[in-house]
Protein backbone atom coordinates (compact mmCIF):
# COMPACT_ATOMS: atom_id res chain seq x y z
CA UNK A 1 0.00 0.00 0.00
CA UNK A 2 1.26 3.99 -0.66
CA UNK A 3 -0.92 6.45 0.56
CA UNK A 4 -0.51 10.22 -0.69
CA UNK A 5 -1.23 13.35 0.38
CA UNK A 6 -2.65 15.61 -3.26
CA UNK A 7 -3.19 19.67 -3.03
CA UNK A 8 -3.70 22.28 -4.86
CA UNK A 9 -4.18 26.11 -4.44
CA UNK A 10 -3.79 27.41 -8.20
CA UNK A 11 -6.26 27.72 -10.88
CA UNK A 12 -9.41 24.81 -11.06
CA UNK A 13 -8.12 23.06 -7.62
CA UNK A 14 -10.65 20.29 -8.50
CA UNK A 15 -9.63 19.92 -11.51
CA UNK A 16 -5.86 19.53 -11.10
CA UNK A 17 -6.46 16.98 -7.73
CA UNK A 18 -8.67 14.87 -10.35
CA UNK A 19 -6.19 15.02 -12.85
CA UNK A 20 -3.10 14.00 -10.49
CA UNK A 21 -5.57 10.81 -9.59
CA UNK A 22 -6.04 10.13 -12.88
CA UNK A 23 -2.47 9.98 -13.28
CA UNK A 24 -1.37 8.12 -10.46
CA UNK A 25 -4.35 5.32 -11.54
CA UNK A 26 -2.74 5.23 -14.83
CA UNK A 27 0.01 3.99 -13.64
CA UNK A 28 -0.81 2.27 -10.11
CA UNK A 29 -4.23 1.12 -11.09
CA UNK A 30 -7.50 1.89 -9.39
CA UNK A 31 -6.81 3.69 -5.97
CA UNK A 32 -8.12 1.21 -2.53
CA UNK A 33 -9.11 4.31 -1.01
CA UNK A 34 -9.85 8.43 -1.67
CA UNK A 35 -10.64 11.40 1.05
CA UNK A 36 -13.16 13.25 0.90
CA UNK A 37 -11.96 16.89 -0.71
CA UNK A 38 -11.31 19.17 2.17
CA UNK A 39 -10.69 22.88 2.33
CA UNK A 40 -7.65 23.70 3.70
CA UNK A 41 -5.72 26.85 5.03
CA UNK A 42 -2.37 27.16 3.77
CA UNK A 43 0.13 25.90 6.59
CA UNK A 44 3.07 28.16 6.94
CA UNK A 45 2.15 31.14 4.70
CA UNK A 46 0.36 34.23 5.02
CA UNK A 47 -1.54 35.53 1.72
CA UNK A 48 -1.85 32.56 -0.24
CA UNK A 49 -5.32 31.22 -1.63
CA UNK A 50 -6.89 27.79 0.70
CA UNK A 51 -5.89 24.64 -0.46
CA UNK A 52 -8.38 21.59 -1.69
CA UNK A 53 -6.55 18.45 -0.12
CA UNK A 54 -7.10 14.79 -0.48
CA UNK A 55 -5.71 11.55 0.75
CA UNK A 56 -5.40 8.81 -1.72
CA UNK A 57 -4.36 4.67 -1.22
CA UNK A 58 -3.15 2.30 -3.64
CA UNK A 59 -1.60 -0.78 -4.23
CA UNK A 60 1.69 -1.01 -6.46
CA UNK A 61 4.54 -3.34 -6.97
CA UNK A 62 6.58 -0.21 -8.80
CA UNK A 63 9.34 0.63 -6.02
CA UNK A 64 9.49 3.28 -4.07
CA UNK A 65 11.82 5.21 -5.94
CA UNK A 66 9.72 4.70 -9.02
CA UNK A 67 6.67 6.21 -7.18
CA UNK A 68 8.33 9.15 -6.30
CA UNK A 69 10.03 9.23 -9.92
CA UNK A 70 5.82 9.37 -11.01
CA UNK A 71 4.71 11.60 -8.71
CA UNK A 72 7.30 14.50 -10.18
CA UNK A 73 6.27 13.32 -13.90
CA UNK A 74 2.37 13.83 -12.38
CA UNK A 75 3.38 17.14 -11.23
CA UNK A 76 5.55 18.91 -13.37
CA UNK A 77 2.72 17.67 -16.48
CA UNK A 78 0.52 19.33 -14.40
CA UNK A 79 2.46 22.35 -13.98
CA UNK A 80 4.01 22.37 -11.05
CA UNK A 81 7.54 24.67 -10.90
CA UNK A 82 9.70 24.51 -7.54
CA UNK A 83 11.84 26.83 -6.44
CA UNK A 84 14.12 27.61 -3.77
CA UNK A 85 11.01 29.01 -1.86
CA UNK A 86 10.05 25.34 -1.29
CA UNK A 87 6.24 27.19 0.64
CA UNK A 88 4.95 28.71 -2.51
CA UNK A 89 1.43 28.34 -4.73
CA UNK A 90 1.27 25.17 -6.96
CA UNK A 91 -0.99 24.19 -9.01
CA UNK A 92 -0.31 20.84 -7.60
CA UNK A 93 1.39 19.06 -4.89
CA UNK A 94 1.77 15.48 -4.36
CA UNK A 95 3.46 13.95 -1.36
CA UNK A 96 4.44 10.27 -0.68
CA UNK A 97 3.68 9.26 2.77
CA UNK A 98 3.86 5.99 3.09
CA UNK A 99 4.92 2.95 1.37
CA UNK A 100 3.83 -0.13 3.27
CA UNK A 101 5.89 -0.23 6.74
CA UNK A 102 8.62 1.10 4.91
CA UNK A 103 10.89 3.20 6.44
CA UNK A 104 13.68 4.73 4.10
CA UNK A 105 15.78 7.54 4.31
CA UNK A 106 17.93 8.57 1.14
CA UNK A 107 19.17 12.03 -0.28
CA UNK A 108 16.09 12.46 -2.16
CA UNK A 109 13.48 10.34 -0.59
CA UNK A 110 11.78 10.05 3.04
CA UNK A 111 9.41 7.39 3.71
CA UNK A 112 7.02 8.27 5.98
CA UNK A 113 6.94 11.52 5.08
CA UNK A 114 8.55 13.48 8.06
CA UNK A 115 6.13 16.26 8.70
CA UNK A 116 2.99 14.15 9.02
CA UNK A 117 2.46 14.13 12.62
CA UNK A 118 2.20 18.35 12.19
CA UNK A 119 0.00 18.79 9.56
CA UNK A 120 -3.29 18.48 10.28
CA UNK A 121 -3.93 19.23 6.25
CA UNK A 122 -2.47 16.10 5.89
CA UNK A 123 -3.98 13.70 8.82
CA UNK A 124 -7.60 14.72 8.60
CA UNK A 125 -8.28 13.14 5.36
CA UNK A 126 -5.80 10.61 5.91
CA UNK A 127 -7.84 9.76 9.23
CA UNK A 128 -10.72 9.53 7.56
CA UNK A 129 -9.34 6.07 5.10
CA UNK A 130 -7.00 5.06 7.42
CA UNK A 131 -7.51 6.01 11.04
CA UNK A 132 -6.27 3.31 12.22
CA UNK A 133 -2.95 2.79 10.66
CA UNK A 134 -0.03 2.64 12.66
CA UNK A 135 2.70 5.22 11.83
CA UNK A 136 5.64 2.56 11.15
CA UNK A 137 8.44 4.98 13.07
CA UNK A 138 6.18 5.88 16.29
CA UNK A 139 3.78 3.05 16.22
CA UNK A 140 0.68 5.77 16.56
CA UNK A 141 -2.24 5.50 14.74
CA UNK A 142 -3.14 7.85 12.49
CA UNK A 143 -6.73 8.90 14.29
CA UNK A 144 -4.01 9.53 17.56
CA UNK A 145 -1.87 11.87 15.80
CA UNK A 146 -4.66 13.68 14.83
CA UNK A 147 -5.65 14.09 18.15
CA UNK A 148 -1.82 15.05 19.39
CA UNK A 149 -1.30 17.38 15.93
CA UNK A 150 -0.06 20.95 17.28
CA UNK A 151 -1.65 22.43 13.88
CA UNK A 152 -4.62 24.75 14.34
CA UNK A 153 -5.02 25.76 10.85
CA UNK A 154 -9.01 25.04 9.47
CA UNK A 155 -9.47 22.20 7.58
CA UNK A 156 -13.02 22.09 6.67
CA UNK A 157 -15.00 19.11 4.02
CA UNK A 158 -16.48 20.13 1.56
CA UNK A 159 -19.15 18.68 -0.88
CA UNK A 160 -16.90 18.44 -3.47
CA UNK A 161 -16.82 15.61 -5.51
CA UNK A 162 -13.48 14.30 -7.48
CA UNK A 163 -14.11 13.47 -11.32
CA UNK A 164 -11.82 11.33 -14.00
CA UNK A 165 -11.40 12.68 -16.66
CA UNK A 166 -8.87 12.69 -19.85
CA UNK A 167 -5.30 14.91 -19.03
Amino acid sequence: MVCFSLGSNMGNKLANLSDALFMLAGTMGTPISVSSVYETEPWGVEHHDYYLNIAASFETILSPEKVFQLISVTEKKLGRTRSKNTVEPRTIDVDLLFYNNIILKTQKLTIPHPRIPCRKFVLVPLSEIMENFSHPESGITIKELLLQCPDNCSVLKTDLKLFMHDV
